[in-house]
């Protein structure tokens, strides 16, 4: 999916409507940088505003994710290979996502470790130790809920019963109790507990 391409079919659009990079911002209530990027190839529109964006700019999704005004003859072929590389897409963002996870998670719960390690054999005064001891514990507990917020939010979860795949809330995923990525949960279709492993792609039997 080339952004460039995008980003200037939006702004060929934009002018043909007769807007201003400001107009149709405030428009979609967003603010003319974020608009901006889209012209620029620098970032694309979040899916919650694009079928918006396209009634402003009269124009179709498919239109908007092939960079230009498809013709009736090739649509539909044109419309699947935009949905495969939007799932690509959404699928490398989540990797990237989980792989922020391991970056954050791991060299603080190191840190805090072992400054754990260097109050309990380091002399020092009783209020350093507690001190270092308490914002170690601060430290690993903030950046565990950070990691769960952001494991919850990338990729799914698969129930082992019916192989739905769902996004959990923060609660459900923050409570379950894990191994790694794998958590103990009910599934919200079929109402199983089961071990559900976090993937990144979408069930295409979801017909999402």
């Amino acid at each position: 999916m080339d952004q460039i391409r995008i980003g200037k079919f939006i702004a060929s659009c934009r002018k043909e409507q007769g807007m201003t990079q400001a107009i149709l911002a405030e428009r979609l209530g967003i603010s003319d940088r974020a608009v901006s990027k889209w012209e620029t190839g620098k970032s694309l529109p979040d899916s919650g505003i694009m079928l918006e964006l396209c009634g402003l700019l009269k124009i179709t999704v498919n239109d908007l994710l092939s960079g230009e005004k498809v013709m009736a003859e090739s649509y539909d072929k044109q419309a699947e290979e935009n949905l495969v590389e939007l799932r690509r897409q959404i699928e490398e963002k989540n990797r990237q996502l989980l792989r922020t996870e391991y970056l954050i998670a791991f060299p603080t719960v190191i840190a805090g470790l072992f400054m754990c390690l260097v109050a309990a054999f380091v002399e020092m005064p009783v209020w350093v130790r507690i001190a270092l001891i308490a914002l170690a514990l601060v430290m690993i507990l903030a950046v565990s809920f950070i990691a769960v917020g952001i494991e919850q939010k990338a990729g799914y979860y698969e129930c082992q019963k019916c192989h739905h795949r769902y996004v959990p809330t923060y609660r459900q995923t923050n409570l379950a109790m894990h191994l790694g990525r794998t958590r103990y949960m009910k599934c919200p279709k079929c109402g199983v507990r089961s071990w559900q492993k976090k993937v990144l792609e979408q069930d295409p039997r979801d017909g999402k």
